[in-house]
């Protein structure tokens, strides 16, 4: 797997080193430059998409950790968002350190299980939002029919594997093979003791999903609120460069990238596809490459400040005091989350 990320990150930087050759890097500082102050709004946006996501993930904790304050659990949350982006573990590590925040004032399955939940809910809120807005665009903006078919055929994959995820989760089966195998003494008693943390983690989904299930429509809901709060980077974006857009346009090239996201989400920090993406649907809808790869460069500054800022707060986190908990058999350690979330993923 880290073959894989570095093969990705190696291909990512050659990719984005040929967009910038060939759109030019003064062309572009120069509209990155006449944006101004407007990149601050530009910016604040990421982060009140974030704040957004936050409130759906409280919905998916449980214990102590659901009455933790809305600011602690925004902290984590950046703390996760900058591992994820500055590692090239496809937004695997911050999770495990999300778990981990969490675990250090609550039962391991707790907090596991907290963290797993959201990172269906948020990869089911980025699918509903992509399938309603591709099968809006498709019918309304003329797009090339190799995109038109690269959208429909791409997204079956995607779906069956978020939909994997979470039928997993509900039916407590995110540890059956780890069961099997303990059940005929393969892996001796480490594999046995892994396989009991994480029963208590099957445990954990299946009350979840079996006595919470308007929390899980509550969680869903909000992270697709805080997709949509990204429709205004792009309008505010050519608002602040003169060339105005309309809302549903805007919408149209959010959901385009939404897209391109999902199906790059294992190169890290989506280096290159970012950029590369931007400048396909900016074409697509009639605007210059160059703009697409402004709007893809700004998009990457403002999570470069957040994650910046989460770095802030996870060295804060780690510097606080935690209070002492008791140790029961359903603490999960961070090679074990971090096996799940692979799976997961």
């Amino acid at each position: 797997m880290r073959k894989l990320h570095a093969i990705l990150l190696a291909t990512g930087v050659i990719f984005l080193g040929w967009l910038l050759r060939k759109i030019g890097i003064g062309e572009l500082w120069n509209e990155l430059t006449a944006l101004g102050w407007g990149l601050v709004p530009l910016v604040l946006c990421e982060g009140v998409a974030e704040m957004v996501h936050t409130v759906g993930w409280r919905f998916c904790l449980s214990g102590a950790n659901r009455q933790m304050p809305l600011a602690r659990l925004f902290q984590i949350r950046m703390a996760g968002y900058a591992i994820n982006y500055i590692t090239p573990t496809a937004a695997l590590g911050g999770e495990v350190s999300r778990a981990g925040l969490l675990a250090a004032s609550g039962p391991g399955a707790e907090a596991a299980s907290g963290v797993l939940i959201d990172k269906a809910c948020f990869a089911l809120g980025h699918l509903l939002i992509v399938l309603v807005g591709c099968a809006y665009i498709l019918w309304r903006v003329p797009l090339p029919p190799a995109l038109r078919i690269a959208m429909s055929v791409a997204i079956v994959p995607m779906t069956v594997g978020i939909v994997t995820f979470i039928l997993l989760q509900k039916y407590g089966k995110i540890g059956a093979v780890l069961r099997w195998l303990a059940a005929r003494r393969y892996g001796g008693a480490r594999l046995g003791k892994m396989a009991e943390q994480v029963t208590a983690l099957d445990e954990a989904f299946s009350a979840f999903y079996r006595e919470r299930p308007q929390d899980l429509v509550w969680a869903v809901a909000w992270h697709l609120v805080g997709f949509a709060v990204g429709i205004l980077q792009p309008w505010l974006f050519l608002l602040l460069l003169h060339q105005p857009i309309s809302l549903s346009a805007a919408a149209g090239a959010w959901v385009l990238g939404l897209w391109f996201d999902l199906l790059t989400f294992a190169v890290p920090m989506n280096l290159g596809t970012l950029e590369g993406g931007r400048i396909v649907i900016f074409r697509t809808l009639g605007y210059g490459a160059l703009l697409g790869a402004t709007c893809g460069f700004t998009q990457r500054l403002a999570q470069v400040c957040w994650s910046l800022f989460g770095l802030v707060n996870y060295a804060l986190l780690l510097r606080r005091p935690t209070q002492p908990t008791a140790k029961t058999s359903d603490q999960l350690g961070p090679r074990n989350m971090s096996h799940l979330l692979g799976r997961g993923s």
